[in-house]
Formats: C-alpha cells, structure tokens, sequence
C-alpha cells in the first residue's frame, strides 16, 4: 500500500502476489537492477563540475577568471586562467569518468547474472535485472541469492536451507533458514509451484537486516512470517542442493541495497586540509591586495592623477578611494599564482600512481583464490591505514572464523584430517 503526495511516493506496506506480474506491477514497485554509479552520460558534467567547484581553488580560479574579464580591474588576459583551469577541472573529470566507468562496468556484471526463473509454468534462465517481484526463483547450491526472498521449500528435510551471509555482516558461519510447512510441501514441483498463488502482506522496504515481518496468506488460511523464513540478496546458500524462493523485494529495495544507500561525494582528509590550506593563502593574499591597495591610493593622492596608469585610468575620475577599490582587485588577478593551481593536479597523479602500487602489491594477493588487491575508488587511498581502535571478541584474537577439522582422539585413537597447506588456516 502507498500514500503519494506532490514530494514522493511512500510506501507503508507491501502487498505481493506470487506468479502475477500484472497483479504486482500495479504497485510499481521498483526492479532488480542496481546503480552504484554516480553518473551516467548526462549528467556527468554538472554533477562533476559541481563537486570540482566545492574545492577552494577550483571555485577561487573561477572567481579569477570572471574578474579578468572585467577591463577595468585586469592587468592580465583571461585564457591565462582559463587554459590552466580547464587542464585541472579536464584532469580531475578524466579520472572520476574512469573511476565511475568499472562502476558501470561491475553494475552490469551483477545485473547480467543468471537466475532460475519461474516463468508461464517453466524454469528459464533470466538475467538478474529482469527479475520481477512475485516471481519464484530457483537456488542451487553456492549459488548467490538474486534478491529478498521468501523460502518457499527446498532439498533438505522440513524445509531448512543452510546460508553464508559473509557479504551483509561479514560472518562465515552459516545460518539456517526454514521455510513453512505449508509451502515446504510443495518442493520441487514445477506444477505445483507455478500454481502457487500465495499474497504476502509485509513491512515496507528497510535496512534492517535481523528483523522481518509478515503474514502469507494462501489456501484460506494465513501465516506469520519472520526473518527466519525470508533470504536476503547477498547471501550464498550452502550445503544445499536447491531451493526454491519468492521474490519480495528487488534492486534498490533489497535489505543490502538499502543499507549500501546512495553513492554520494566522498572528501577526504586530504581534501579537507588543501581546502584549508587555500583559504588560508587567500587570506594572506586579501591582506596583501589591501596594503597594496591602500598605499597606492596613499601615494596617488600625494602625486596626484599622474601616478594613475592603465587599466586604473579612466578619463576624468578623480576619486582616489574609487581607484584604490579598483586596484585592490587589480593586486588580486596579478598575485594569484600564490594559490597553487597545480596542487590538486599533482594530487590526483600521486593518487592514481598509489592505486597501481596497491593493485600490484604481492603481499596482499590472496592465493587461494588468486585475488589481488583493487583500488576501486583512487580518491580515497590516503585513508587506509587510519585505524585508531580495533574491536574483538572477548578472546582478543582476530580469527578468518573458519573451523578446520584438523585431528581428534576417539578412545585412544588419534584421527586426522586433512592437511591443509594453507598457512593462515594451520
């Protein structure tokens, strides 16, 4: 249910019928494809020269720049801004597209997987983007879960499925998941599944992630639901051969998607101290323009109109204090080279150079799965290694949390396991 007024659409309730597209688009409730990206073909250049122009010096060459194109106060032609400007804003936008490009490129990975799809009383293979809610999917075994599913039933015996929610709380210990009896019993019957017509009334989209409810409503009868019963997207089902699920909630509406929240303008440390650092050299370049102003307006007074040259000149002004204002402005354009243009630019190379040394370093290459670091986002590396307080359990160790059977002593007789040669598992 969704009460709608002139801001947005709020959504108080969900209602979801299994195997009725035309029942649930009604509600236009949103789909499976997911945005991590920040920009797309349109607006790339204003998003990006809007957060370009919250750095100090990209906003205070701009300002430069609309100074010089006043004749009365400019010393200096205007390209000698712009060109340096340009090349900054051209640089910094030149690595955001690429940045926001494998942001692309990994959405469309993820929204081109395959999924199991319960579709006009047959199982196809649907790419993740084109799951609908109310649609039943097929799971198997170490196989992702497309999105927030009800368990309808599965391999193992009362309707249990065993998950790996490493990606949503970063645990490896599996969880169990079961689901109704009522359903479980309908197992891996295509017919009986694809009649199936259940309506889930249940809470609207949200990012808790241990908490659920709802009521399941089939047969003339109804059932409560809790977080027991339902599979979050993210999720990896395990030691199980196959369940089958209902799709509740897809895309941006997921539990994970909702707590991922919106891919915002992310400044650093760094950023937040060259800000600093710039408004501070501004400062002392204000504090120069006003002594030189001043004592030029001091020693025209005393020489008189003949110290005027151009551009302050203007035929018959005879207001020092006028010409000084303009000087003060003139000072300005001509100290500018005391805010380093060039800083950022400098900043952003060092950047992009130290994400190929994480991506190259060896000894953060994961040989078990033959995974090497990834710097994803190149603006944010100054910010590894900030850890002030590390948080464990009342052990204090700092554990992969994987239990490897290694040996064990039944009656006298030692039996081994397997020997791993894995030196963090040993």
């Amino acid at each position: 249910m969704m009460f709608c007024n002139k801001k947005k659409l709020l959504e108080v309730e969900r209602v979801v019928k299994a195997n009725d597209r035309d029942y649930n688009e009604k509600f236009q409730y949103a789909d499976n494809r997911i945005h991590t990206s920040k920009y797309n073909v349109l607006t790339f250049l204003p998003i990006n020269l809007f957060e370009q122009l919250q750095r100090v010096a990209n906003a205070y060459f701009l300002f430069l720049l609309i100074l010089q194109l006043i004749p009365e106060i400019s010393s200096l032609t205007w390209f000698t801004t712009i060109v340096p400007l340009v090349l900054v804003i051209s640089m910094t936008a030149v690595k955001d597209a690429t940045d926001d490009y494998f942001r692309h490129k990994s959405d469309n990975q993820v929204n081109n997987r395959q999924s199991k799809v319960l579709i006009n009383s047959k199982l196809q293979n649907e790419k993740w983007m084109n799951v609908k809610v109310g649609d039943i999917i097929k799971l198997e075994n170490n196989q992702f879960v497309a999105a927030d599913l009800l368990l309808l039933s599965s391999s193992e015996p009362h309707g249990l499925c065993y998950v790996e929610t490493a990606e949503l709380d970063g645990e490896t210990n599996l969880k169990v998941r079961q689901a109704l009896p009522v359903t479980s019993e309908l197992g891996a019957d295509i017919s009986s599944l694809a009649e199936f017509d259940g309506i889930v009334r249940c809470e609207a989209p949200n990012n808790k992630l241990d908490r659920f409810s709802g009521v399941l409503s089939w047969k003339d009868s109804k059932h409560a639901l809790s977080n027991q019963k339902i599979i979050l997207r993210g999720c990896v089902l395990r030691n199980t051969s196959w369940c089958f699920g209902m799709v509740l909630f897809a895309g941006p509406d997921t539990k994970l998607m909702q707590n991922s929240g919106k891919t915002k303008f992310k400044r650093t440390s760094i950023d937040r101290l060259m800000n600093t650092l710039v408004l501070w050299i501004f400062g002392f370049l204000v504090c120069l323009g006003i002594i030189l102003a001043v004592g030029s307006s001091i020693l025209e007074s005393e020489v008189g109109d003949q110290f005027r040259t151009p551009p302050f000149w203007r035929e018959g002004e005879k207001s020092f204090l006028f010409s000084g204002f303009l000087t003060f402005w003139s000072y300005v354009i001509i100290l500018n080279t005391l805010v380093p243009i060039s800083l950022y630019v400098s900043v952003e190379v060092i950047r992009l150079g130290h994400s190929y040394f994480i991506n190259w370093d060896r000894k953060m290459y994961y040989a078990s799965k033959a995974m090497p670091a990834e710097a994803r986002t190149t603006t944010l590396n100054e910010e590894l290694g900030q850890i002030e307080y590390i948080f464990s359990d009342k052990t204090g160790t700092l554990t992969q949390n994987i239990m490897t059977f290694k040996k064990c002593s039944i009656n006298g007789r030692v039996y081994a396991g397997e020997v791993l040669d894995d030196p963090i598992q040993k």
